[in-house]
């Protein structure tokens, strides 16, 4: 995980600016059945707290993530606490107990937005964010606060091809164990066919949309591990041939992760130019296979199972985000909309508005039984 840097304002309009749709078109309205519907651990609504719609679509998908839930549950968190930036997983700890042990169907997360505030003031002018990113500096300031210090092992496997072999990581923290994965990059010279190989850790995963009408994810995951050729202004330097040459590059997986998350990249700038794609991407609900992508000797993770949704509604201009998570109490599928929280069927979560997708290898089971009163 990167350490934390600071940023300003600026940083977050890298996409772009959203402004809040007031309005914005609900395709799952509250019903009076709804309303009156027994409560259920981790089915809980987030008060928008003024564009902070990213935040709670965000919190609904790590919410609903049973490991990461029974971790703070359980209070094991408080022992890898480091002392001089606990607020934050504490406030994040607050914000679970209140969702899965609660008896409100709508709980605030003003504390947690707070704590985050203070590190990234950002977040507190109350103007839409790329849930994207928030994500990103979630996981990572959570694993900053909780990380513990692990000694270089040497590699278990020595047979294992030196390009293939997993980083041993320094620090460790229940996001690496979760969300950490890494790719291997083969990196061939073009002209003396000199080959090097280099390592990058990742937790989101960017994917590119190949297409502007319809596509599937197995799609857009070909289209991010096809080979490329770098040309040009993009050459890289041989250390053989002593310049900058024409390189081929190709991405494998050489850890993939227990929980993998996949951004769909449909906000695109060039130069002055902004849009959205709109592209209809059809992603699997169960048995997502990833095996042609990761690197032979460690194709040992079973298919994974989708688990959580980050929608957009809108476009550059105004839109709203919302999400859609796999309950592990009632293995129903709900969409969460701030406040509101309605069951959908299964064959109402595969839209063209998804954004970010959870994908999980393992099953989730019950992350903590609710005391009787």
């Amino acid at each position: 995980m990167a350490s934390r840097q600071p940023f300003t304002a600026d940083d977050f309009s890298i996409y772009y600016v959203l402004t809040e749709c007031t309005d914005h078109y609900d395709p799952f309205p509250v019903n009076e059945a709804d309303e009156n519907r027994p409560h259920f651990q981790g089915v809980t609504g987030l008060r928008n707290l003024g564009n902070t719609c990213y935040m709670n679509a965000i919190l609904q998908c790590l919410c609903s993530i049973s490991p990461l839930v029974e971790y703070f549950l359980s209070g094991k968190y408080i022992t890898a606490l480091q002392k001089d930036c606990s607020e934050v997983a504490t406030a994040f700890a607050y914000v679970m107990t209140d969702m899965w042990l609660g008896d409100s169907d709508c709980v605030s997360p003003e504390i947690f937005w707070s704590a985050l505030g203070k590190l990234y003031p950002a977040f507190m002018k109350k103007t839409q964010q790329d849930a994207q990113e928030f994500l990103i500096y979630v996981l990572n300031e959570l694993h900053e606060t909780l990380k513990k210090y692990h000694r270089r092992r040497a590699y278990e496997k020595r047979s294992i091809p030196r390009f293939c072999r997993k980083m041993i990581a320094n620090e460790s923290s229940i996001i690496t164990r979760l969300f950490e994965g890494q790719l291997n990059y083969s990196i061939i010279c073009l002209k003396c066919e000199n080959c090097t190989y280099k390592n990058e850790v990742f937790t989101v995963l960017s994917l590119p949309i190949p297409s502007k009408y319809e596509c599937s994810l197995q799609d857009c995951l070909q289209c991010f591990f096809q080979q490329d050729t770098l040309t040009w202004n993009n050459q890289i330097y041989c250390s053989f041939c002593e310049t900058k040459q024409e390189t081929a590059v190709k991405a494998s997986i050489s850890k993939a992760p227990k929980i993998i998350v996949f951004h769909l990249k449909r906000f695109d700038i060039l130069g002055t130019m902004k849009r959205k794609l709109s592209t209809d991407i059809h992603y699997p609900l169960t048995n997502l296979d990833l095996t042609p992508y990761i690197c032979p000797v460690f194709r040992k993770h079973p298919k994974y199972n989708l688990c959580a949704v980050v929608n957009h509604f809108g476009d550059l201009d105004g839109g709203h985000y919302t999400a859609f998570c796999k309950n592990s109490v009632t293995h129903a599928w709900y969409n969460f909309d701030d406040t509101r929280a309605s069951e959908i069927p299964d064959t109402s979560v595969q839209t063209a508005t998804a954004y970010l997708l959870f994908y999980s290898c393992q099953p989730f089971s019950i992350p903590i039984q609710k005391r009787k009163s």
